[in-house]
């Protein structure tokens, strides 16, 4: 692993990472679909991880860069606020510009009659596993196998219940076990391209490094607070969802100071 450049250790991080979510979908194959309470916990639990992740492994990491660079106290944490608010402008200009269906509220983005359902279940999970998937690459890009692993484990672990999130609700739609696995699998995929872009940037311009970390945990904040949360408080397992969010928060917290 110590052979390997930064940007190889983001593209093959980010990878398994992504490969994740066909193996979360995998339950859909066999007809053992959980609860839609189980589904709420787990998802829940998702939004506890990349919470944690986006404090403990992105944004403190950014202000510790940003302070190795600059002497006014008032610097480094200027960059990583305006750095955040980019990270969650960038994705809600996604949302907002690119045609695409969420499973909760239905299509956003311009009208898009032309496009079939499936690209716009695809689009939108593309904008919500991009970020992750350039979380990770930064982490790596940003030092080596100790910044990266914590994010890679951590984004894998809750890809898995997003990867079942959607086979479930592609198979709610009429589509074949095979064909709903294939598309959550296929969703996952988009994470490679964001962590080899991720880790280039900051391995090509060391001072993007922290405003890159910043930027990844505030595209990764706006997904967690416009898509993950209200989902699965949206058929009455708050409660369910608080405890998995508790659960993700703290063992992604003990992956960061354990393997970081």
């Amino acid at each position: 692993m110590d052979t390997l450049s930064p940007i190889m250790l983001g593209f093959l991080g980010s990878l398994v990472a992504g490969s994740m979510t066909a193996v979360g979908a995998i339950p859909v194959l066999f007809g053992r679909i959980p609860s839609r309470a189980t589904r709420d916990l787990s998802l829940g639990f998702a939004a506890g991880v990349m919470l944690a992740a986006s404090f403990f492994s992105l944004i403190i990491p950014a202000l510790d860069a940003a302070e190795m660079r600059y002497v006014n106290e008032a610097a480094p944490a200027a960059i990583v606020c305006v750095a955040i608010l980019l990270g969650m402008g960038a994705v809600a200009l996604m949302n907002e510009k690119l045609p695409h269906e969420h499973f909760s509220t239905g299509r956003e983005g311009p009208k898009a009659a032309s496009l079939r359902r499936v690209w716009l279940f695809i689009i939108a999970i593309t904008i919500h596993n991009f970020p992750e998937g350039l979380a990770v690459g930064v982490g790596f890009g940003a030092d080596g196998v100790s910044g990266g692993m914590p994010l890679a484990i951590g984004i894998g672990l809750q890809n898995a219940p997003e990867g079942l999130a959607v086979a479930v609700s592609l198979l709610g739609e009429g589509y074949s076990k095979v064909r709903a696995w294939g598309i959550a699998a296929l969703t996952g995929m988009v994470e490679p391209i964001g962590g080899l872009l991720g880790a280039g940037i900051i391995t090509i311009s060391e001072p993007l490094l922290p405003w890159g970390l910043a930027f990844a945990a505030g595209a990764m904040l706006y997904v967690i607070s416009h898509e993950i949360i209200p989902e699965t408080h949206r058929s009455g397992h708050q409660n369910k969802a608080t405890l998995g969010l508790a659960i993700g928060l703290v063992i992604m917290l003990f992956l960061d100071v354990w393997l970081g």
